[in-house]
């Protein structure tokens, strides 16, 4: 009879598609944290801060709906029995030397307690650096999305109110927000307060991770000093600091969607990402098994059931 092709139900089996697997292997790789490279991450922070900063100074200063917002924040923590802002400022501006140093503090300590925390999380966190850097970047992403939304006068610009600006009455130099520096930066983007949304950031990344109780201490009062730093200095209200709280929650938010679990919670260590290899499947019932064996004498002979397909097949069944 004419000859006849067995095909095998092994053949029916259709492996995993290059595509899916190269897809798969890209989303968890993109998931998982990497060892970061310096080079990029300064890049990174540079040209983050440098949009951050063009971006904020680049929305408009609404002066008259930044006052009206800035006097129902005032209302409404007086209706709270909460509007102490007056009272810190003038306590504190009467000490000179602790006002000089708030105002110092104000001007530089964000910056250079930030960039701490993230190279101690660089140098000695590497597999939770990537987490927390998306925290810190997501918190100050949104919060450019409250200064567009909500223009917010600070304190020490409401006339009526009688606060003190201290880096004017003191001449203290640094502070962005009022004195030569003034027209580099907006002055109407006080809601959410960004040093609390960061200093909170480096608060409970220290808090979180450090080993000594006392540095973990430090973290926590790092974030109650700032706060107590932008109220004195009039700066900011208190509620402006509840705006950076809730941005950074926003932050760990995203991290946590997008790794899966919260930054803290990632290895220490950058471990390396392995996808397994799918199953073999099984052989199918009736199908030759790999391996056929010889009728060699001392070696295995045929699988059971190998030589009842093949006198099948030769007789065209």
């Amino acid at each position: 009879m004419g000859e006849t092709t067995v095909k095998s139900l092994d053949d029916r089996t259709t492996p995993s598609s290059p595509i899916v697997a190269d897809g798969r292997w890209a989303w968890l790789r993109a998931r998982s944290p990497r060892r970061p490279r310096i080079w990029f991450e300064l890049l990174l922070i540079a040209v983050s801060y440098w949009v951050y900063s063009l971006i904020r100074n680049a929305v408009p200063e609404q002066k008259a709906e930044a006052l009206r917002n800035a006097d129902w924040i005032w209302r409404t923590e007086e209706s709270l029995g909460l509007a102490f802002e007056h009272a810190v400022n003038h306590a504190v501006n009467s000490v000179t030397w602790l006002i000089v140093t708030m105002n110092y503090y104000y001007a530089t300590l964000h910056f250079i307690v930030t960039i701490g925390v993230l190279v101690w999380l660089y140098r000695w966190q590497p597999g939770r650096y990537a987490a927390f850097r998306t925290v810190l970047f997501a918190t100050t992403a949104v919060a450019l999305v409250g200064y567009y939304l909500y223009p917010l006068a600070p304190p020490r610009l409401m006339e009526s109110k009688n606060f003190v600006d201290t880096v004017l009455v003191h001449h203290t130099w640094g502070s962005m927000a009022s004195g030569d520096l003034k027209h580099m930066s907006n002055q109407y983007a006080a809601m959410p307060s960004m040093h609390i949304g960061w200093s909170l950031w480096c608060g409970l990344t220290i808090f979180f991770l450090a080993r000594a109780p006392w540095a973990r201490i430090l973290g926590l009062l790092y974030p109650a000093a700032t706060l107590v730093v932008i109220v004195a200095t009039a700066n900011h209200f208190w509620l402006d600091a509840v705006g950076g709280m809730i941005c950074l929650g926003f932050g760990f938010l995203v991290a946590y969607c997008w790794y899966g679990t919260w930054p803290h919670r990632l290895s220490k260590q950058v471990e390396p990402l392995t996808v397994a290899e799918p199953a073999a499947s099984a052989p199918a019932k009736g199908t030759d098994v790999p391996g056929k064996a010889t009728d060699a004498p001392g070696k295995a002979t045929d699988a059971p059931g190998t030589a009842d397909r093949e006198e099948r097949v030769s007789s065209g069944r």
